[in-house]
């Protein structure tokens, strides 16, 4: 009477920001077939500011329990790359552990790190659409974690819902100008920004690695739930890690 299901290979749930609204689009269209992706939401104000995510972080427990109950997800993300810097990868495995704790609870800083280190990152100049104080803590997250930043750059957005509609194009041109000679990868920060549709385009460009942040959380998640498929299209990371 029953089979496997339609997500037979793995089920993935993500806990995201309540003004995001770039991820769950980009999550389905590097999704492989018979992997499902399952989304809630945890309330924030739309304002991207240490105080705002920290003041969110209560939420991401009760945000995770709604995440299929019958315990069959695989795996669990937090899908905001600031505020898994400033909540910190641990406590967001706490939290996200108490809503799901059958599922293995990751956060995007995390795959933004694997992500670096599965393309041999060094030195990695950065790009972003954040403050200041955003972007200060990055760089010292990311340099405790081994990499070398001769750069960060953001555009000094503070609403998410303005993150959401920064175009392609000029992303593209912001990215070209803060990459540096020196660096031997790119880092696009933040799942609002629409960076898949221009990843590939600027390795070409650049002639390195380039890693943003929703590309690395698909892959990931799926690496964490024993799923390696690869996908041309969307930069070497997903092509050939």
């Amino acid at each position: 009477m029953f089979d496997a299901g339609r997500h037979h290979k793995a089920k993935i749930g993500f806990v995201l920001l309540a003004t995001e609204q770039t991820i769950e689009d980009d999550m389905f269209t590097l999704c492989p077939e018979g992997v499902g992706v399952h989304f809630s939401r945890a309330w924030i104000e739309d304002r991207i500011t240490v105080d705002s995510l920290l003041r969110h972080a209560d939420a991401l427990s009760q945000a995770a329990k709604m995440l299929l109950p019958d315990g069959s997800l695989d795996v669990i993300c937090y899908g905001c790359t600031s505020g898994s810097l400033v909540i910190g990868e641990e406590r967001v495995a706490s939290e996200l552990s108490k809503g799901a704790p059958n599922a293995k609870p990751t956060s995007l800083i995390a795959a933004v790190i694997a992500a670096l280190r599965a393309v041999g990152a060094k030195r990695v100049a950065v790009a972003t659409p954040y403050i200041d104080e955003i972007n200060n803590q990055e760089k010292i997250y990311l340099e405790r974690a081994g990499f070398e930043i001769p750069r960060i750059e953001g555009l000094r957005l503070e609403k998410d819902s303005d993150m959401i509609r920064v175009n392609p194009d000029y992303l593209a041109k912001f990215v070209a100008s803060v990459d540096t000679p020196d660096s031997d990868t790119v880092f696009i920060s933040c799942g609002a920004l629409r960076s898949i549709d221009i990843v590939d385009r600027l390795e070409q460009q650049l002639g390195k690695p380039v890693i943003c942040s929703n590309q690395a959380m698909m892959w990931h998640v799926l690496r964490l739930a024993g799923v390696h498929d690869r996908r041309p299209g969307f930069g070497r990371l997903l092509r050939e890690c």
